[in-house]
């Protein structure tokens, strides 16, 4: 397979060639941005149908659905929200999957060229690559059929991250069953595709259960606990049907951290990190427990006054992945967090 030309980068050319080099076309931006808008734009879903492109389900491009998210056991409702990792990483800005067939991309390349944005180096250069052997003849078209042009994609809501400027080489070829070139790190794999499913988790809300419920009191513990029946294992898959690949990424709560809202309190245990035990996160408050310490919980140490603090419930999920190859893995711990209010009031004390 030939190797894609260093010095064809679109950083020859300028912010404007570069542009076009990125997008080759109107048509390629608008096939582009259709595909943007479905993967994200519309929050968590529970697509029964993973290739179901009218309703937003996959990324769209002019050879066929490139990437196809089914999220039918991902998490639902309006108070489910993504997984935030739990290190710096984060998951691709860009890729390069396939995009065009070889009479497509050389549509593309014509409206190029004949505007007036390219300089005529940049034109030569271009057209040596993909017409005059330098690597490509006249776009692979003898090859149409058993291949097809890979060129990059913007993962939806990265647009402005910098990271998703790395993907700047030019379109190339890879032939049916082949592997992509090796040098370039962001051509879609396995891993890639379970790192694209990885930002369409999404998890239930983690308001926890207090008791006691409408307010508690200063120095009495409050014992807090999750329905433990929401939290199951989520996970979505992300295919490449033109490839025959496909990869699950599986998210699975493993610890309840409480944040009191104050530093005038204490958190059951100590570390205010309650784990998941026998699949029970925390434990129901029940009568006759008000003088024993809950296993999770808080104890307030002053009024909130007129007002409430804010306690912070955050769920750590535990996510691997696996693919139809065999391949799998870890990826970051993600979080996922929500506040409620907390009444605290002064014990009231009677004299006689």
């Amino acid at each position: 397979m030939p190797a894609v030309t260093k010095p064809l980068k679109c950083a020859v050319v300028g912010a404007t060639a570069g542009a076009l080099l990125l997008s080759l076309a109107p048509a390629a931006v608008a096939e582009r941005d259709r595909g943007r808008g479905g993967s994200y734009g519309d929050g968590p879903s529970r697509d029964t149908d993973a290739s179901a492109g009218a309703d937003g389900a996959k990324l769209s491009s002019a050879v066929s659905g490139v990437i196809v998210f089914d999220r039918s056991k991902n998490g639902s409702g309006n108070s489910a929200g993504a997984v935030t990792s739990t290190t710096s990483w984060t998951p691709p800005a860009c890729y390069y999957a396939p995009k065009h067939t070889p009479k497509e991309l050389e549509a593309q390349m014509q409206q190029v060229w004949g505007s007036s944005a390219p300089s005529p180096e940049w034109n030569l250069k271009t057209k040596k690559y993909f017409l005059k052997g330098e690597p490509y003849k006249d776009f692979n078209k003898d090859k149409a059929g058993k291949g097809s042009w890979w060129d990059a994609y913007t993962t939806p809501g990265r647009e402005a991250d910098p990271a998703a400027q790395d993907c700047d080489e030019m379109p190339f070829w890879v032939d049916e069953g082949d592997a992509p070139p090796a040098n370039i790190p962001q051509a879609i794999n396995p891993e890639m595709l379970a790192q694209l499913a990885y930002a369409e988790i999404r998890v239930p809300s983690t308001k926890v259960e207090l008791a006691p419920q409408n307010a508690t009191k200063v120095n009495l513990p409050t014992w807090a606990w999750l329905n433990t029946a929401q939290f199951k294992p989520v996970s979505v898959t992300a295919s490449v049907p033109l490839l025959g690949l496909s990869a699950t990424t599986t998210a699975e709560p493993v610890s309840l951290k409480i944040a009191p809202g104050t530093d005038d309190a204490v958190t059951y245990p100590a570390s205010g990190e309650c784990e998941i035990r026998d699949g029970q996160i925390g434990e129901p408050y029940a009568k006759g427990k008000a003088d024993e310490t809950p296993p999770c919980g808080v104890k307030y140490l002053r009024s909130s006054g007129d007002g409430s603090f804010k306690l912070q419930a955050t769920i750590t999920w535990k996510i691997n992945w696996t693919s139809t190859t065999g391949q799998g893995g870890d990826l970051p711990n993600g979080t996922f967090g929500a506040d409620q209010d907390v009444v605290v009031q002064e014990i009231q004390a009677v004299n006689r």
